[in-house]
């Protein structure tokens, strides 16, 4: 692969450049770090226990500890080279995690003494919040990383499943994203923020669903390293649904989100606002009792501010879905009304092209398999595999060269591999009480390396491929 080097970054010293120019990693591994939590927390379904009811509400409080390792929470490089890039030396770290939750919700639809299933409330009420506390083991530099994250929602839905409804939720979520260069004060910890509504017409027997929805998405950075990244989305969507048979469908969505950076003028790279657009048709649902798939072809196109420029590139192409899941146990589609476990062994293969907005060069086309196996057997045990492989291809990279000069070029297009997997087990003792173990690796396969400049005009650049594995052994009480 062939890298245009651009002439050397002079604005401030060595080591800010260094850590300012670590922030891609902010953008491009945010997905990775996601997928570090704990897989309890992103499934209700694995979450909650029997709960406790009080009055009309279900509470369903829980507590997870474990203890794990982790083969490089930095994201460092393993490429090595003399002298040695500015990302260079992963570290290992042992991690303690202790994780408090709480979910409440109205009570859900009742089975009635002649069989038949009661209607949902009118109003339907859904909310709950998690803290997980990271305390690491090693050398100095990786037990300053000591720091919390933390989820918590709240959901409003009025006359579900009749002709006129409507919901409003709220979202708040931090991450933890330290940078490269280990110094918590670098770091790009943020907070997301999400809320919005939806208005959704079923009229006639509830074959055709009408949805139109709003939204706001805001991605804070926390420390001032991480404030140029700050951005803010408007997101508008209409989602259409015609059901022509139980659990199948076809069906329509189309969304226009208005992304902004406040802060664009002090990022080194060049950051453009947008107005993405995306639209898709297709095909969702049980194709028979044990078989279902999901079909979808759209296009998308990312209208970046700055037209035709050379620097400003565009995303302008098709995206599509192909997902088929086959049950290996009864499923909601043949099995008793109100006698359906919420935990289904299942298996899933899928393909998934979309472009995702970047804090390096604004997007990535992403071209990504997937496959998921979910085994629940005996009542007690549960296991979960995922796999994945990503091409993430990056157009040209351009550095922010202040107000009134151009834009220059720091690297030309490249595209990296990223695979990986998780899998998770579960035993549970009891109805409330169960052991369980993670094991996860990434890899970004890439030879893209992106300049940076050095002290005393010496190189300091930084190299994209890393890898990285984790494993916890912990148990939970949940309710």
């Amino acid at each position: 692969m062939t890298i245009r080097r651009s002439p050397r970054f002079r604005r401030s010293s060595w080591f800010v450049r260094a850590s300012a120019g670590v922030a891609v990693a902010a953008g491009l591994f945010a997905s990775a770090r996601d997928a570090s939590a704990q897989e309890w927390l992103k499934d209700r379904r694995y979450q909650e226990g029997a709960g406790i009811r009080t009055g009309d509400f279900e509470l369903h409080p829980g507590i997870a500890g474990e203890i794990g390792y982790d083969s490089n929470w930095l994201l460092r490089t393993h490429e090595t080279r003399q002298p040695p890039f500015a990302n260079a030396d992963p570290r290992e770290a042992g991690v303690l995690r202790l994780t408090p939750s709480l979910s409440v919700a109205t009570l859900g639809p009742q089975r009635l003494e002649d069989g038949t299933i009661a209607p949902p409330p009118r109003l339907q009420f859904r909310g709950g919040a998690d803290l997980t506390y990271r305390e690491f083991i090693g050398v100095e530099e990786i037990r300053k990383q000591r720091n919390a994250s933390g989820n918590a929602y709240v959901t409003f839905d009025v006359n579900s499943g009749r002709p006129i409804g409507f919901g409003v939720f709220a979202n708040y979520r931090r991450l933890i994203q330290p940078s490269v260069v280990a110094d918590p004060n670098l770091s790009f910890n943020r907070s997301d923020v999400r809320a919005g509504g939806e208005l959704v017409l079923q009229p006639g027997s509830g074959t055709l669903d009408l949805r139109f929805g709003y939204q706001f998405y805001g991605a804070l950075f926390e420390e001032s390293n991480g404030v140029p990244f700050t951005n803010l989305t408007h997101d508008i969507t209409v989602k259409n649904r015609w059901r022509f048979r139980p659990r199948t469908a076809l069906f329509h969505d189309t969304s226009l989100r208005f992304i902004t950076y406040p802060n664009s003028d002090r990022a080194v790279q060049q950051l453009n606002n947008s107005t993405p657009l995306r639209t898709r048709v297709g095909l969702n649902g049980l194709l028979t009792p044990r078989f279902g798939t999901l079909l979808a072809v759209g296009y998308g196109g990312s209208f970046y501010e700055g037209g035709t420029a050379l620097s400003t590139q565009q995303y302008d192409s098709i995206n599509g879905q192909a997902e088929g899941t086959f049950y290996l146990s009864g499923n909601p589609g043949s099995a008793e009304p109100g006698q359906v476990s919420l935990l289904l062994s299942s298996i899933t293969l899928g393909f998934n092209r979309d472009f995702q907005n970047s804090l390096l060069g604004n997007f990535y086309t992403s071209n990504k398999g997937y496959g998921r196996v979910v085994y629940f057997f005996g009542g007690r045990a549960l296991l979960q595999g995922d796999v994945f492989f990503e091409a993430m291809s990056f157009p040209p990279i351009f550095l922010n060269n202040g107000p009134g000069a151009p834009p220059t070029q720091a690297i030309g297009d490249f595209t990296n591999f990223r695979y990986g997997g998780t899998l998770f087990g579960e035993y549970r003792f009891t109805d409330s009480f169960g052991v369980n173990t993670t094991l996860d690796y990434v890899e970004v396969a890439s030879d893209t390396v992106i300049p940076l400049g050095g002290p005393a005009g010496g190189p300091a650049d930084f190299h994209m491929a890393y890898r990285r594995f984790q494993a916890f052994l912990g148990a939970r009480f949940f309710l």
